[in-house]
């Protein structure tokens, strides 16, 4: 894991991005919901899944929602991340496993390998710290860890094609923080939070690629319907399938 993906491990950052981030992500009850319905249209029989840098886990738990008999594979190389993603899943019928594992580092795969091939692989704003080589590694890892016919989805924080694009999503982003923040304190400013932001210690572990690029790695290893089904400014959701 690079010095800049590393410092997810500290209890305090983990926390910062749990309690002050993960919900005021713009639109992310309608990606959740594009990732189910991709899921439900390719009309898999989805008895095993990874959620792969789980964070809290809410991506997974929504697989669960549609699937609750589904074995679920829940994966972060942070603790707080998952006891949290431990704490949030209240119920399932599945039968659900928690990794603490790097996934920067290809050892991971023996984590996980032992639970047979996943139908879906999913992973939420994670995949994005790890350096561009690496992210390519772990794109054929994943189509690996498919089973034929199986669907790879990455929600996924992305470059932006220039300095004026990357200033707009900030700015976009910046007014989702602040709405996300005035319910909890009205007293907050915007000005309080586009400060934070732009000083906020988890933008030093971001290493940005762009969409496209990405894409084509996919392709190139031999996934299947690539595509970027949805983007907002830096925001994507792309991925593709294993042939069968």
């Amino acid at each position: 894991m690079s010095g800049k993906a590393d410092r997810w491990r500290r209890e305090d950052l983990s926390k910062l991005y749990l309690n002050g981030v993960r919900g005021a992500i713009p639109l992310a009850d309608y990606q959740i919901q594009t990732i189910l319905t991709i899921i439900r249209k390719t009309e898999l029989e989805v008895r095993a899944f990874l959620d792969l840098g789980c964070g809290d886990g809410i991506l997974g738990r929504a697989i669960l929602s549609e699937y609750p008999e589904a074995t679920g594979v829940f994966l972060d190389f942070s603790d707080t991340m998952i006891e949290a993603a431990r704490q949030n899943i209240t119920k399932s019928s599945g039968k659900l496993s928690f990794v603490t594992e790097d996934f920067g580092e290809p050892s991971w795969i023996k984590s996980v390998s032992r639970y047979g091939g996943f139908d879906v692989i999913v992973s939420g704003l994670s995949i994005h710290h790890q350096k561009d080589e690496r992210k390519r590694e772990i794109y054929e890892e994943i189509f690996n860890l498919l089973v034929p016919g199986g669907l790879f989805l990455n929600l996924e924080h992305v470059a932006s094609p220039s300095p004026f694009l990357e200033h707009l999503h900030d700015e976009f982003f910046i007014d989702s923080l602040y709405r996300y923040h005035h319910t909890l304190d009205p007293a907050k400013t915007r000005e309080e939070i586009a400060w934070s932001h732009y000083n906020s210690p988890l933008r030093e572990a971001n290493i940005l690629a762009p969409v496209d690029t990405q894409c084509s790695w996919l392709q190139q290893i031999g996934f299947k319907e690539v595509d970027c089904y949805l983007k907002i400014f830096e925001l994507a959701l792309f991925g593709g399938m294993k042939p069968k």
